[in-house]
C-alpha cells in the first residue's frame, strides 16, 4: 500500500512539473537550458516541446542501458512513462491550455516564469524526497558519474553548459528565436536553492505520511 501512495504521489508531481515547465516556456522570457536546448531544437523542426523532451529524454534511458549493463533495473525502465507523461502534459498545457493566451506585460511574464520555476523546484524536490524513480536526464548523469568516478554535480552542470552552447549555435547560424534570455539567469540563481528550501519541507512531510523511501 505504501508503494502505491508513493507512485500515486509521483504521478501527481510529475504532473506539476509539467505545468511548471509549459508555463516557463509561455512566459517567453528564456528557460532553463534543458527546455531552451528543446525549445530550440521545437522551432528548427516544428515538432512539439513535449515530444522532443521525450524522445530526448528516452534516449537518456536508452545510455543508462548501454553504460550501466547488469546493474539496469526496472527502477531506471520506469524513467520511460515518466519522460513520456511529462512530454503529454508539457504538450497539453502549452498547446492546448494555453495556446491563444498571452502575456503582454513584461513584469507579469516575469512573475509567471518565476511562480513556475517555484512549482517546479518544489515538485523536484518531493520527487527526490520520494526517491522511488529519477528523471532521466538525471539517471543519466548519475550512471557517468559513477563509472567515471567524476562528481555528478560537474557531469550535470556541464550538461547545461553543453545544451547552451548548442543553442547559441543554432541561434547564430539558423537564426531561431534566442530562448536563453534573463529567465534563464534567473532559474540559475533560485532553482538550486529552492530545491533545496522545498526539500527540507517535503522531507518530514512524507516521514510523516509514511511515504519516505527510508520509512520501514
Amino acid at each position: 500500500m505504501k508503494e502505491i501512495k508513493r507512485y500515486a504521489a509521483m504521478l501527481v508531481l510529475i504532473i506539476a512539473t509539467g505545468i511548471g515547465a509549459a508555463f516557463s516556456i509561455k512566459a517567453a522570457v528564456g528557460v532553463g537550458a534543458w527546455d531552451a536546448m528543446t525549445q530550440t531544437l521545437g522551432f528548427l523542426t516544428g515538432i512539439k516541446v513535449g515530444t522532443i523532451g521525450m524522445a530526448i529524454n528516452i534516449s537518456c534511458v536508452a545510455g543508462q542501458l548501454v553504460i550501466l549493463r547488469k546493474d539496469f533495473k526496472f527502477r531506471h525502465l520506469l524513467q520511460v512513462p515518466v519522460s513520456i507523461l511529462l512530454g503529454m502534459v508539457v504538450n497539453f498545457v502549452l498547446y492546448n491550455v494555453l495556446g491563444d493566451i498571452s502575456f503582454d506585460s513584461y513584469l507579469l511574464r516575469i512573475a509567471v516564469l518565476v511562480s513556475s520555476y517555484t512549482l517546479i523546484a518544489a515538485s523536484v524536490g518531493a520527487i527526490m524526497d520520494l526517491d522511488a524513480v529519477t528523471f532521466a536526464l538525471e539517471g543519466l548523469c548519475m550512471a557517468v558519474a559513477g563509472k567515471t568516478g567524476l562528481k555528478f554535480s560537474h557531469i550535470r552542470q556541464l550538461v547545461d553548459v553543453i545544451c547552451i552552447m548548442l543553442v547559441l549555435i543554432l541561434v547564430v547560424t539558423i537564426k531561431v528565436p534566442l530562448t536563453v534570455r534573463e529567465g534563464t539567469v534567473i532559474g540559475m540563481l533560485m532553482f538550486g536553492p529552492m530545491i533545496g528550501f522545498f526539500m527540507k519541507k517535503s522531507g518530514p512531510l512524507f516521514r510523516k505520511l509514511n511515504l519516505s523511501a527510508t520509512c520501514a
